[in-house]
């Protein structure tokens, strides 16, 4: 199994990056947030999960290790495979997941296309015991940062933009209103 893949970066589709590894090219396919901050490197790292099917071998490819850890635990559940594993993780970090998981909210869960509300249900009910201790303050960042990016969203903004937009916010704001505005005015600087 190939647990990692360092290279050079070849080219981005929709939905996946050609890695050329010795000559080599791999087709990684990853979160549109992981694509968009690879986009213009000329090497590039993701952590690999490799998906063996009786008619494919796909690789998918995540940035940090807890994103891969993520979508091993969600594509665990049954009725969630790997293009909703992607789509969960596009949507929303894994400490919101966890967060979610947590609160038993299946409303980001839900947000993506494929996963119902039984399907969300069954994912935390199977994940609340295999996901860490989260602190409150944690929790209540997380909930925070995950309206913050729906608020965004509904603005017209991109998932990975409103994702990336957030880490410039000082996590010592919990306020969600206080969270968008200093969003936004991060996103009017560029």
């Amino acid at each position: 199994m190939i647990g990692k893949i360092k290279g050079k970066l070849e080219f981005i589709r929709n939905g996946y990056a050609v890695v050329d590894v010795g000559g080599v090219g791999y087709k990684i396919y990853s979160t549109i947030y992981a694509l968009g901050k690879i986009s213009g490197k000329a090497e590039v790292e993701f952590f690999i999960h490799t998906h063996v099917r009786e008619d494919a071998i796909t690789l998918y490819g995540f940035l940090t290790l807890e994103e891969l850890e993520m979508f091993e635990l969600l594509i665990s559940i049954s009725g969630v495979g790997p293009k909703a594993g992607l789509g969960i993780l596009t949507v929303a970090a894994p400490k919101t997941i966890k967060t979610a998981i947590v609160n038993e909210d299946s409303s980001i869960l839900t947000k993506v296309s494929g996963v119902g509300k039984k399907t969300a249900e069954r994912v935390i009910l199977e994940l609340k015991n295999k996901i860490g201790d989260i602190s409150a303050g944690d929790r209540e960042s997380a909930v925070s940062g995950s309206d913050a990016i729906e608020a965004l969203i509904s603005m017209g903004y991109s998932a990975s933009e409103a994702r990336e937009v957030l880490k410039s916010v000082p996590k010592d704001i919990k306020d969600t209103g206080e969270i968008i505005k200093r969003a936004l005015k991060n996103l009017g600087k560029k």
